[in-house]
């Protein structure tokens, strides 16, 4: 039986919701693999990253946009328009509540602008059910139910992987009837080169203070494959838009800065399936996040 015969499925979902309940994990889990980096910094992700899951029946492909939140920046302005226009083009919304906290007013507020997105089937995404009671998820579970009538409810973990199928089998449902979008073997449409530099930026998101997360941009400057050995060789630039940021980038004696490289060159090796020689350079570009032409050049 062909694909198109048996109903095959296929179509676009996103994830929304307030900064760290679980989205970028969750994309990631369903993939099985990374292609959103992850952090307890809000605002980690900048661009609509898809990853894509392949079932018999059908395929979902995962669009991880910026979170929902009111703009300071020219970047911050750039960043929701990216939400709105991915919003406005999926076939499925998943709000993203986690078990373990009460609903609050920024919940409530992205569950009203989920109605600015009608074409949209809209789904409730319980996470993180693993910290939780079991009475704790019910009553969340009750609480969710009264925001609006969803397609569907799903209580998940994607730590310990509970109901990632479940959560799969639901969202296929809800997909229009279509040929496969991605080819079988494919896991997301970023470039090498872009989720090396999401790689380089997670790492140096690490354990910095509250301020300096929004001011760091990652470009690569060249990639160069060894003719001599298995060995990639890549030389990046972090920027960041103030002098002062410089220095807490690098530490003391380049110590931080050795160990955002040490963490970034593990997870690229990850992905690349071989040894990496990087380079990290730190760079200054002034106010880059209010100004349009650096925004331009750093690919925003």
């Amino acid at each position: 039986m062909s694909k198109s015969e048996s109903q095959f499925r296929a179509g676009f979902v996103s994830f929304v919701g307030r900064p760290n309940v679980g989205k970028s994990t969750l994309t990631n889990a369903l993939v099985g693999e990374k292609v959103a980096i992850t952090s307890s910094k809000p605002q980690t992700t900048r661009r609509a990253i898809r990853g894509i899951v392949h079932a018999p029946d059908g395929q979902l492909i995962i669009v991880d946009t910026p979170g929902m939140h009111r703009p300071r920046t020219l970047l911050g302005e750039r960043l929701n328009s990216i939400v709105q226009t991915t919003l406005g083009d999926v076939d499925v919304i998943g709000l993203c509540l986690p078990a373990n906290e009460k609903i609050g007013p920024g919940d409530r507020y992205i569950n009203e602008q989920l109605d600015s997105f009608p074409r949209a089937k809209k789904v409730a995404i319980v996470t993180k059910i693993d910290a939780s009671s079991r009475p704790g998820v019910a009553e969340q579970l009750q609480a969710v139910s009264e925001l609006r009538d969803w397609d569907a409810i799903i209580p998940i973990s994607s730590f310990d992987k509970v109901q990632l199928d479940i959560l799969s089998t639901e969202l296929i449902k809800l997909m229009p009837v279509s040929e496969p979008l991605y080819p079988d073997d494919a896991v997301t449409d970023e470039t090498t080169e872009e989720r090396i530099s999401e790689l380089i930026r997670e790492a140096a998101l690490e354990g910095v203070s509250d301020e300096l997360p929004h001011s760091i941009a990652v470009t690569i400057d060249d990639m160069i494959e060894s003719t001599t050995k298995d060995l990639l060789e890549i030389y990046a630039n972090l920027f960041v838009e103030r002098d002062s940021q410089k220095g807490i980038i690098i530490g003391r004696g380049g110590e931080r800065l050795q160990d955002v490289g040490a963490r970034a060159r593990a997870e690229i090796e990850k992905l690349v399936g071989r040894q990496v020689f990087l380079s990290l350079r730190v760079k200054v570009a002034k106010e880059w996040q209010r100004d349009a032409k650096q925004l331009g050049r750093l690919g925003f």
